[in-house]
């Protein structure tokens, strides 16, 4: 009955700090749908739209090592909520310089910046501390309930910022952003706090020591170093639909119409969230990653094929509604193959490592789109003549040729997963303790 009651209230625990990263996760979807938006109606450049993203994810990626080192250190909950706060600080910057009119593109970009720098304290313990606060039983449904919190920022905030945007000014969805922040670090403050005996995590040890450990430590599990590199070539892929999606869109439509089928797609990761917190049980998770893969690629192919509005909502769905199997795939292997004393630096090497291809794509993206593809089907065009007759001429049919060759490229990477023995193998990890050892 004591362990009942204790997991019970663990899982309360979870649920608490869950509720504050929902809200949060709407706040931030409504500055980075904001932002990106004036952005481009300013410049009508897709580069200076796709650096937005950069500066979102760059900065956050590059730190989350030592924000992982640090989270097997020290309170988890105490770094979430400097985290949060550090992060609401970004957006003052911004709201400070809009008030008072120094005006122009590089403020909003180091206000991203700071914001970013902070988050990669407050991820790695965030991940870390679903380890401390639930039972591996229930590491499938805090995944989908985690990727619900994460989708809203694309179902809900996309078509709340479109309204807000028609009665508001920037400045005061800034400020609700900041005020999401301040919500989700009380409902940290609520938990009860984990002690390092609690958790079982290291309490001597150098930093920098226990900061190697964790490169080395995931470069010994071959099966999750090779899921990382392979993952890294799939966000490649994916960090082309992530910064151009808006360009291409905004190419043939308003912008209320973009928020408007970037909510209605997302719909298709608010389900699959459900489906996964409420009802998987599943241990084929390789299968599983497999599988819905090899569908995301195909439906990332049809985002491109047509500007008609409502054969690429419904495609949006599709290939949003298979990114929760995909992650929490990917998130359950990864935690039942790690040990939880040093989970927190290992959650930030599976970031760099694994996102790296996202930065890759949106530091060159916004340059394929606006040098290479989008002059390929303008009219007159290379490809005019040839690709166009299918998907079409004019601005933004480049980004749709992208996307084509991307998705197809995601499919094919999804095949060679099941091929791969050691990747397969860590759907039943070994009994022993892992090769490297907490130093």
């Amino acid at each position: 009955m004591t362990d009942i009651t204790n997991q019970r209230q663990q899982q309360s625990e979870f649920l608490i700090v869950w509720f504050g990263q929902l809200i949060s996760s709407i706040g931030s979807g409504l500055t980075a749908f904001t932002l990106g938006i004036y952005v481009f109606q300013q410049t009508g450049s897709a580069t200076r739209f796709s650096l937005i993203l950069l500066a979102a994810f760059l900065p956050s990626l590059l730190l989350k090592p030592i924000g992982g080192a640090l989270s097997d250190r020290l309170d988890r909950r105490r770094l979430m909520i400097i985290g949060d706060l550090g992060s609401a600080t970004g957006i003052l910057f911004i709201l400070f310089l809009t008030a008072t009119e120094l005006g122009g593109i590089w403020f909003i970009y180091t206000g991203v910046i700071i914001s970013s720098a902070f988050s990669a304290l407050h991820n790695p313990a965030y991940k870390a501390s679903v380890t401390d606060l639930v039972s591996q039983e229930f590491y499938s449904k805090a995944s989908g309930l985690m990727q619900l919190a994460e989708s809203s920022r694309y179902l809900i905030s996309p078509i709340l910022a479109g309204f807000l945007l028609h009665i508001m000014t920037l400045t005061n969805v800034l400020l609700i952003d900041v005020f999401t922040f301040l919500i989700a670090a009380i409902a940290v403050l609520w938990i009860k706090k984990h002690s390092k005996e609690e958790t079982g995590r290291s309490e001597g040890g150098r930093f920098l020591a226990e900061f190697i450990n964790g490169f080395q430590y995931t470069y010994a599990n071959k099966g999750i170093f090779y899921l990382l590199l392979v993952t890294s070539l799939i966000t490649f892929f994916v960090g082309f639909l992530q910064a151009l999606l808006g360009p291409m869109i905004l190419a043939f439509a308003e912008a209320e119409a973009l928020g408007t089928i970037q909510s209605t797609a997302a719909m298709g990761m608010i389900a699959s969230s459900l489906i996964i917190g409420v009802f998987s049980k599943t241990r084929k998770h390789v299968m599983v990653l497999s599988v819905s893969l090899g569908l995301a690629g195909l439906f990332f192919a049809l985002l491109g094929v047509s500007t008609n509005v409502f054969f690429i909502t419904i495609s949006g769905f599709a290939f949003f509604s298979m990114l929760p199997f995909i992650n929490t795939s990917l998130d359950v292997l990864i935690r039942i193959n790690v040990d939880n004393t040093i989970q927190g630096r290992v959650w930030s090497i599976v970031s760099l490592i694994s996102q790296s291809g996202m930065v890759i794509a949106f530091g060159i993206a916004g340059v394929l789109a606006d040098h290479v593809f989008n002059p390929l089907l303008l009219p007159g065009g290379f490809l005019a003549p040839s690709v166009g007759t299918f998907i079409g001429i004019g601005e933004g049919r480049g980004i749709g040729l992208m996307f084509i060759l991307s998705g197809f490229s995601v499919s094919f990477i999804a095949l060679l997963i099941g091929g791969l023995k050691t990747i397969t193998a860590l759907g039943n990890p070994p009994a022993s303790e892992n090769p490297i050892t907490n130093t």
